[in-house]
């Protein structure tokens, strides 16, 4: 038989894909410094965060240089982080550093700010959906996300998996693995589990390891949801 046409024959497909990232918003111009307190936080979890995709970002009142942005770039190398992006950082630095550009999401550098408590309260909220319900155990290597809406997971959750909502989540069986609620930055998302044995936990981004949760926690059912800036876990 004769081979098919490179001309006729599909080589690839281009699909968009939810994925997580994780953003490092820089709050300083020293880059010694930033490293400094990235080893102090990557001790905390050794292996976690190898190989993991890296969003870099600044706050707003900072200009960093490009020098600065390489000498970051290849401290998160050196230490098995895989920048791939700069979020609304100068187009040539990072094209220099073979990253991409990402716009700003979420408004914080550049969106007008709101008055009033309503307009604040609207601001954490996700956009409206329904929940999503997951009934088969989530194995690792899973990434399951209810956008817009709670995650309800009714089976087990195994080590190496993760669940993402914009809203709660709730876990009638075992959570193992990372569940990051919130993710939007909904302040007032909570977590809810049967069985605590998760790797980390996270609400609008504050989170905890494993490591830091109370001993006396695990494989009990707990809730965790934000109290200011703290992430607080306790069994119910």
């Amino acid at each position: 038989m004769a081979a098919a046409s490179p001309q006729t024959t599909s080589a690839f497909e281009l699909k968009g894909r939810m994925a997580t990232l994780t953003v490092l918003r820089l709050q300083s111009n020293d880059a010694r410094h930033v490293l400094v307190q990235l080893d102090e936080r990557l001790a905390e979890a050794p292996g976690l965060f190898a190989g993991m995709p890296i969003v870099l970002a600044t706050a707003a009142e900072l200009e960093p240089s490009a020098d600065m942005l390489a000498a970051v770039v290849a401290g998160l190398r050196e230490r098995g982080l895989v920048p791939v992006a700069g979020m609304d950082l100068p187009a040539d630095a990072l094209a220099d550093l073979g990253l991409g550009q990402m716009r700003n999401s979420d408004g914080e550098r550049q969106a007008p700010e709101r008055d009033g408590p309503e307009s604040a309260r609207s601001a954490q909220r996700p956009a409206a959906g329904g929940s999503r319900v997951i009934t088969q155990p989530i194995r690792s290597g899973q990434q399951v996300y209810a956008r817009g809406g709670d995650l309800v997971v009714t089976a087990p959750v195994s080590a190496g998996a993760e669940l993402m909502a914009d809203g709660h989540i709730h876990v009638y069986d075992t959570l193992r693995g990372r569940a990051l609620a919130g993710v939007q930055g909904d302040t007032n998302a909570r977590i809810f589990c049967r069985t605590l044995e998760a790797e980390l936990i996270a609400v609008a981004g504050q989170y905890l390891l494993s490591e830091q949760m109370d001993a006396r926690l695990r494989g009990s059912p707990a809730m965790a949801w934000l109290e200011g800036e703290t992430l607080r876990v306790e069994t119910i």
